[in-house]
C-alpha cells in the first residue's frame, strides 16, 4: 500500500483511514469506531500534534501537496475523535438518540 502521509509521519500511517476530506465522512468514521480504536488513534495522533502543526505551517492550504492535505485531514479527524475520548467516553453524543448534523460547506483544500 502506498503511503498517504508525509514520510515524517509514517508512524501514523496505520490511521490513514481517518484522513478523509469531509466532516460527514469523519463523523461516520467516529460513529463506526469502537472506543478502543478511537483511543488508539487519539493517543498516537495527539502525541504528534506539535510536529504536525510545524510541518503543515510550511504550506498554504491551497498549495499543500497531497500528503500534507492527508495529514491535515487526519488531524481534522483527531478533532472529531477528541470529544468521545476526552468527554463522553462513547462514540455518539450522549442522550442524543439518532440525531446528526451536516456541514453545508466544507473548507476547500
Amino acid at each position: 500500500m502506498a503511503s498517504t502521509l508525509p514520510p515524517e509521519f509514517a508512524d501514523l500511517e496505520r490511521f490513514a483511514d481517518w484522513a478523509v476530506p469531509t466532516e460527514r465522512a469523519r463523523y461516520a468514521k467516529r460513529i463506526s469506531s469502537s472506543m478502543g480504536e478511537l483511543q488508539a488513534f487519539y493517543d498516537a495522533a495527539f502525541s504528534r500534534i506539535d510536529d504536525a502543526l510545524a510541518y503543515l505551517d510550511q504550506f498554504s492550504v491551497e498549495d499543500s501537496p497531497d500528503d500534507a492535505k492527508h495529514l491535515l485531514w487526519l488531524y481534522c479527524g483527531l478533532m472529531t475523535a477528541s470529544f468521545p475520548v476526552e468527554v463522553w467516553r462513547q462514540p455518539r453524543v450522549p442522550d442524543s438518540g439518532a440525531s446528526s448534523f451536516d456541514a453545508i460547506v466544507e473548507p476547500a483544500v
